[in-house]
């Protein structure tokens, strides 16, 4: 009779399931993975030719006037208190935020019905319209100055901010549509109809389990309309006569005059410009990555 250490003994080892089965077997070969140097290099010099615009913005809204050193020692803000009282770039400011925020509440508003539109009902000239908003992006937006100006003078809408805010909209609506429809169409069908089926008609469908979905995709759309409105400097210096109701980038524009530039007060004004629009960007960042797969649920 055989024992059960005698079994054992005979017995072949088990395998063990390699835990990796994508790790390539043998040694890893010298060109397999590149030097550090050939990653850090390229590196490197990008972020010099990056930082080195921004230290150089920051060198001259700090120093003193008519400092020469190449840091910012003795640190001063003159140049900000210059530029936000003597150059009324408060007022500019409270306008940009303005049209900034209204600019992104009535964009995403319309582009959330047009794009619920374009992605849940079919009709005849649907694949016609979707051609007309994609070929919009070729248009350049000094080709509607013309146009936009003669419909506000018509309107006696001319130096107000809402023809600056009306303007970035239509410009900005083509594609905040498209990417809000694409949106939409990543969201089962089925959750409305089940909607449906409990009582909720199609607005409260919408509302209770489409809208919870397109929230990364509403931020990341909202807030393109927001730094664009925030950065263009075209409609508000055609549409804006009065200095009180003029934009941070037409601002900029009046610190640069034909017989001298004030470095120190530009510099101040970029960066009081810049803020908001680097803070949006860090804020978007998360929302860019989840927004583009908004509406991916398991069924």
């Amino acid at each position: 009779m055989i024992t059960e250490e005698a079994r054992r003994a005979v017995a072949p080892a088990p395998v063990r399931a390699d835990p990796d089965p994508a790790r390539p077997t043998g040694r890893r070969r010298p060109w397999d993975e590149a030097p550090r140097w050939q990653i850090y290099l390229p590196l490197s010099i990008y972020l010099v030719f990056t930082l080195v615009p921004f230290y150089w913005i920051l060198l001259f809204a700090l120093r003193p006037a008519g400092s020469t050193s190449l840091v910012p020692w003795p640190m001063t803000f003159e140049h900000f208190g210059k530029v936000w009282n003597e150059r009324s770039f408060g007022v500019y400011f409270q306008n940009s935020v303005l049209v900034g925020v209204a600019t992104l509440v009535l964009t995403t508003g319309v582009a959330l019905a047009g794009g619920y539109a374009l992605a849940r009902f079919d009709f005849r000239i649907k694949r016609g319209f979707m051609l007309a908003l994609l070929c919009t992006q070729f248009v350049p937006g000094a080709l509607l100055l013309v146009p936009l100006f003669e419909i506000f003078v018509q309107l006696r809408m001319i130096n107000s901010l809402a023809s600056v805010v009306i303007a970035e909209t239509v410009f900005q609506l083509p594609l905040s549509m498209i990417l809000i429809s694409g949106f939409i169409r990543n969201v089962p069908y089925s959750l409305e109809e089940a909607a449906w089926v409990d009582g909720c008609n199609r607005f409260t469908a919408f509302r209770i389990v489409v809208l919870p979905l397109l929230r990364p995709g509403l931020i990341a759309v909202g807030s393109f309309a927001f730094v664009h409105a925030w950065n263009h400097f075209l409609f508000a210096l055609m549409f804006l006569s009065d200095q009180a109701k003029q934009t941070i980038p037409v601002g900029l524009n009046t610190l640069m005059s034909a017989d001298s530039v004030d470095l120190g007060a530009l510099a101040a004004g970029g960066i009081i410009a810049a803020v908001p629009v680097v803070i949006v960007f860090a804020f978007i960042q998360k929302w860019l990555i989840t927004g583009f797969s908004a509406g991916a649920v398991k069924g």
